[in-house]
């Protein structure tokens, strides 16, 4: 056993860059939050070579961070002395990003992957002995996988900068193609909150008052349809971005919940009249809009001699029922409007005369 670098080390500690400054503060954190570590698993930890590892540590001895190194094939580097580093307070942007570190690749796309690590590795760091197994237990049990299955999420080109005004409460100018023929818009908007749903990020912005058409102060902007996001200059320096008081009565989720049911409810423009089987009505929420599917199925009345019950069910059109009610087969019956219904009726011939002996 030895002392890191105690005879021989030639190395100076006096000029780093920030990057290995920011290398040397991590690797301290990682032997603070373990009894003892390889030189891999220290090059692995912090993506450099081996040699990289023994360098480093020399370099933190010299500094007068304990580090020793334990030789054998058991051996690796380890802190003693129970000393314990005063870098562990935690930053407001990596306590911030301490609480999404459950959704790593939205994380990535906000660009505070590397915060989120640094405020992780620090916690780590800070807890009792006791509880040091603690992140990565937690990590082993518990993951939020958000978006959908069958499609792959493509990142926003807008959305680290949107992400930047929505933590840092700075207005910003923002170009937003809408419509079916992406007719482009600017607006002045002051970035409230980000939602990921279903592998599509959205903005939840306040409209200041006077600067735009149209109905409530509070919109909903698909982050992917921004074409360009500029920060509103404060006036006073030209460097110096301008910031908006946030109000501190706006709840995001409850917003965000009541927003999405408007949009559901807002699209289902057509009615489409079913007989349900109980297995159908069941199904029913999961082949169609939920939010249509609860209404339809509260205001239905009492089964028939078949048991099944009429309902009456909000569509976004004659097409997309037909898309969706085809998953329910025999256990859906479409009793109106009638061109939809002999639609069904056409489908079902057509695979009588496929599946006829």
């Amino acid at each position: 056993m030895g002392r890191v670098g105690a005879a021989g080390a030639r190395k100076s500690t006096r000029h780093h860059c920030p990057m290995r400054a920011a290398r040397l503060i991590k690797m301290v954190l990682l032997l603070q939050s373990r009894p003892t570590m390889t030189a891999a698993e220290l090059a692995r930890e912090l993506e450099v070579s081996e040699r990289t590892v023994t360098r480093d540590a020399q370099a933190l001895s010299e500094a007068g961070v304990p580090v020793y190194a334990d030789r054998g094939r058991a051996g690796g580097y380890r802190l003693v002395g129970g000393y314990r580093t005063r870098l562990t307070g935690l930053a407001r942007s990596e306590a911030e990003a301490l609480f999404l570190s459950g959704v790593p690749g939205a994380l990535r796309e906000m660009g505070l992957a590397d915060t989120a690590s640094a405020a992780r590795l620090k916690v780590a760091a800070a807890l009792l002995p006791s509880l040091s197994d603690t992140p990565r237990t937690a990590a082993q049990r518990f993951h939020l996988d958000a978006p959908a299955w069958f499609s792959e999420p493509t990142t926003p080109e807008a959305l680290p900068a949107v992400a930047d005004a929505v933590w840092d409460d700075r207005p910003v100018l923002a170009r937003y193609r809408r419509g079916p023929n992406d007719t482009e818009v600017e607006r002045t908007l002051e970035p409230y909150g980000l939602v990921l749903k279903a592998g599509v990020w959205y903005l939840c912005a306040r409209v200041p008052e006077g600067t735009s058409p149209g109905p409530g102060p509070f919109r909903v902007y698909r982050v992917d349809r921004f074409t360009s996001v500029q920060p509103v200059q404060a006036g006073r320096a030209p460097a110096e971005s301008a910031r908006f008081s946030r109000d501190d009565t706006f709840d995001l989720p409850a917003f965000w919940e009541e927003r999405a049911e408007q949009f559901a409810r807002s699209i289902l423009r057509a009615e489409v009249v079913l007989r349900l089987s109980a297995e159908g009505a069941r199904r029913l929420p999961y082949a169609v809009d939920p939010v249509a599917a609860r209404d339809a199925l509260a205001a239905c009345g009492e089964p028939d001699e078949q048991g099944r019950v009429t309902v009456t069910l909000g569509v976004e059109s004659a097409e997309v029922a037909h898309t969706q009610l085809a998953a329910l087969g025999p256990e859906a019956e479409v009793l109106a409007p009638a061109e939809l219904r002999e639609r069904f009726a056409r489908d079902a011939r057509r695979l009588q005369a496929l599946y006829a002996p």
